[in-house]
């Protein structure tokens, strides 16, 4: 029985659940009066059982008290049974611990100052003697090896040339003992350490490498005994050498091939690009005398070694390949005929073993520079024309696979070009140097003076240009100038990537600002023009804020600032054109769409246009140059100054005009003409003395295409505003049946002042007749008109209001010379109607 039965049992009875019962026993048994009569035979029955269930509780009472006191003398007893098993388990682990201490190793870093065990002693011994069984293995195989490779020397020392594979056989058994103890390292390398399993195969391998170094020192020391008999390294006369000398030469070059022949058959080597990348046995030698030359005069400190002065190095090795090249082809070159190496280029491998020697300089000189763009530009500089005249001479650099894949053209310029810092450090240095002179050239005090350029180009270049690209400003020219400087810096960059951020860091840049400095100048003029704002500094030659506006926009001198700026776009518009289309920028802009990393470089600079846009697919060559986004915006400044220039010369001159309108419309007008008999009245002489001024600057400043385009343009507004003003809608007139047109002398005043602007536009430009009238045709035709006669404006009259098809426009060319000059039929009976004798 569990203890919670037991402590269920023990609990008292609930009397309030008796109760309960007992109410509902009554409530069954006696649910009517009727049942009354049996209730003293069910209260005799319950009295019965009540005295049972006494009987039975004081009986389970006391079985309950016996068997509680047996089972706590129990529970006595089992206690005392646990603290004895406790006490006996404690001291079976205190003797436990103690053992165990005493089986500790002397190894435990707890017990530092115990006594090893036996056990320990015999393993130290044992892994001691396998230890030194190792080690004399190792000293034995260390012995073997150097003996073998003292052999090996011993034997080629005393070997007559020429040279045999025979007499290398002590070589031959040094390389076999080598291989197989690599091999047999190889095989147990689980047994052993693998580290001193490899130090030792480092180690032999050495030794092999070291004595094969020896060896070729033994046979080159002869090649260079003999070079110091043929004066080498000075320029080598080799038919004048002694026939002992050349026999010498001959057979010490022929031994070291031979040498290097049986070398690679050891080593199994037969690429013959790989032999003519490292250099040939006997041309390392020649090579070895230039290197010590080279380190005297470059690498101490002599006067010759100087860091400014990289184009003395770079020459002379330049000029050592110069100097020794009939001695490669014609003594060299077939010296190898017959050998193994008879299809390597003499010439070609002795300047790849001549390279390495600059590279090595430029590595240890490149630091010093970086604190000195000057002389890093310079240095990087020298480097890409020493690489471009060796490739001019024929040599072709090597280069690595890696390389390969990026299209690298090698050089020694690739010491600088591809080391990032370096070569961000010389980008850098080019940038603030192209910013500074863009500097210089925009704060000089001649920077907007209008030049003619023919004066300063040659003759084959001006004859490569249009007539209309020889007139700038000095800035214009010098930027031009400046741009062409920056390209012939990085034209020779071998990478198309650096020749990419070269043009987007640098030559870009100088181009944006000129943009940027020719816009905000005319915004500075519009600036000025305003009645509500003074002046701004900034504007072309214009300094300080104290100069009166209209001075500085009115006048010819307006014109001759808007001039400027219109001058200047188009000038380096016309050059990016030209520049667009040589092959060097071709051949870049090529690169950059083909180019997946130089295409999105170029796609983020808002500078160079999108490629995408001028190309039918992705194969196709764009059809835009990479100068066609500044072209377009050169060409909508450009616009934009001539758009000024020409509101400029016709603002000034409709304002000019404004007094002789008001004059030709007051009472007076006729009779003063008519009593001083002049034609042409007093007020329209402003107007174009004004407007011969400017077009007088204009031809003397422009190119003669441009100004031709704004003279049309300045006359078409000009002549339209006349025509609109003095005739068609003149003030004073009344149309219709009640008409009143000009008088007479009015109508030939129209006439003559119409001829007068087209004269005078041809005495400025001092141009032909035609030329000048085009733009006024509509305004002179209008006056000649008023003016001709009454039987040369009769037919005019009959063909314009009772013709046919296009006859008027005949009749009309017979009464003006200039046929209908853009005026529509209903405009001509207009101005016919105008005539009071019609």
């Amino acid at each position: 029985m569990s203890s919670q039965e037991i402590r269920r049992l023990l609990e008292p009875s609930d009397v309030s659940a008796a109760h309960r019962s007992a109410l509902e026993y009554f409530n069954s048994s006696f649910a009517h009066i009727d049942d009354l009569d049996g209730i003293d035979k069910v209260l005799s029955q319950t009295k019965a059982r009540s005295s049972e269930l006494q009987r039975q509780l004081s009986a389970s009472q006391q079985s309950i008290d016996s068997l509680v006191t047996k089972t706590r003398v129990a529970a006595l007893a089992n206690l005392d049974t646990a603290r004895g098993l406790a006490e006996d388990r404690e001291s079976i682990e205190n003797g436990m611990t103690y053992l165990s201490h005493e089986l500790v190793s002397t190894l435990s870093p707890s017990k530092s100052e115990a006594n090893p065990t036996l056990l320990e002693d015999i393993e130290t011994m044992h892994r001691i003697l396998k230890e030194l069984e190792s080690v004399r293995a190792y000293v034995a195989v260390i012995e073997r090896t150097l003996t073998l490779s003292e052999g090996a020397l011993a034997q080629l020392r005393g070997t007559p040339s020429p040279l045999s594979k025979s007499s290398t056989s002590e070589y031959n058994r040094l390389c076999a003992f080598v291989s197989n103890v690599v091999q047999t390292c190889d095989s147990v390398r689980d047994i052993g350490s693998v580290q001193q399993s490899l130090h030792l195969v480092t180690f032999v391998r050495r030794i092999r490498d070291k004595t094969w170094l020896d060896i070729k020192g033994i046979f080159s020391a002869k090649l260079t005994s003999a070079l110091e008999n043929l004066q080498w390294p000075m320029p080598v006369n080799y038919p004048s050498a002694s026939a002992h000398d050349r026999k010498s030469f001959e057979s010490a070059f022929k031994d070291l091939i031979s040498l290097q022949e049986i070398g690679e058959n050891i080593e199994g080597s037969t690429n013959q690009l790989e032999v003519g990348s490292r250099g040939l046995y006997p041309l390392e030698v020649l090579a070895h005398a230039i290197s010590l030359r080279f380190k005297y005069h470059f690498e101490t400190e002599r006067e010759t070694n100087r860091l400014d002065k990289p184009e003395w190095y770079l020459s002379h090795v330049m000029n050592v390949a110069h100097d020794h090249r009939p001695f490669m082809d014609n003594v060299i070159q077939r010296l190898l005929l017959g050998t193994k190496y008879q299809r390597v280029n003499a010439w070609q491998n002795y300047i790849t073993l001549l390279v390495p020697i600059l590279e090595r300089k430029l590595r240890r000189t490149v630091p010093t520079l970086l604190s000195h763009p000057a002389l890093l530009a310079h240095t990087v500089y020298q480097a890409l024309i020493f690489d471009s005249n060796m490739r001019e001479l024929g040599y072709e650099f090597v280069v690595s696979t890696e390389a390969k894949t990026t299209e690298e053209k090698g050089g020694v310029s690739s010491v600088i070009l591809c080391q990032k810092e370096w070569f961000d450090a010389w980008l850098e240095g080019e940038k603030k140097f192209a910013e500074d002179q863009y500097h210089e050239i925009i704060s000089s005090s001649d920077a907007w003076v209008i030049v003619d350029d023919d004066l300063n180009d040659s003759d084959e270049y001006k004859l490569s240009r249009s007539m209309t690209e020889l007139k700038a400003t000095n800035s214009a020219r010098r930027i031009k100038a400046l741009v062409e400087q920056v390209t012939d810096r990085y034209s020779p960059l071998p990478s198309f990537a650096h020749r990419t951020r070269f043009l987007i860091h640098v030559q870009l840049p100088i181009l944006e600002q000129y943009y940027s400095r020719v816009s905000s100048s005319l915004d500075a003029f519009e600036t000025l023009s305003s009645a509500l704002v003074r002046a701004v500094p900034g504007a072309l030659g214009v300094e300080g804020a104290k100069t009166d506006s209209r001075k500085l926009t009115g006048g010819v001198e307006g014109s001759q600032r808007l001039c400027k700026a219109l001058l200047s776009a188009r000038y380096v518009e016309s050059a990016m054109q030209r520049w667009g289309e040589e092959e060097f920028f071709l051949e870049l802009w090529t690169e950059i769409n083909h180019r997946a990393a130089l295409r999105t470089r170029a796609g983020m600079h808002p500078s160079l246009p999108n490629s995408a846009d001028h190309q039918a697919s992705k194969s196709d060559v764009p059809e835009c140059t990479i100068f066609e986004e500044l072209i377009t915006q050169y060409t909508k400044l450009a616009s934009r100054a001539e758009d000024m220039l020409v509101s400029q010369v016709c603002g000034e001159t409709e304002t000019a005009l404004k007094p002789h309108f008001v004059a030709i419309t007051s009472p007076k007008d006729g009779s003063d003409a008519q009593n001083d008999g002049i034609a042409v009245p007093q007020s329209l002489l402003p107007s174009i003395a004004l407007l011969s001024a400017h077009l007088t600057f204009l031809r003397n400043t422009l190119p003669t295409a441009v100004t031709t385009h704004v003279y049309r343009r300045i006359a078409t507004r000009i002549s339209e505003h006349i025509l609109q003003r003095e005739v068609l809608f003149r003030p004073g007139l009344t149309r219709g049946q009640f008409r009143a047109g000009l008088a007479r002398e009015q109508a030939r005043s129209v006439h003559a002042e119409s001829e007068l602007w087209a004269e005078t536009c041809q005495a400025a430009l001092r141009t032909s007749r035609a030329r000048a009238e085009g733009p006024w045709a509509r305004l002179l035709v209008a006056g000649r008109l008023l003016g001709a006669g009454r039987q040369e404006v009769d037919k005019v009259v009959r063909e314009v209001l009772g013709g046919q098809g296009d006859s008027w426009e005949d009749a009309l060319d017979a009464a003006t010379s200039l046929g209908s000059g853009g005026l529509g039929k209903e405009e001509v009976k207009t101005v016919l109607r105008l005539r009071d004798d019609l």
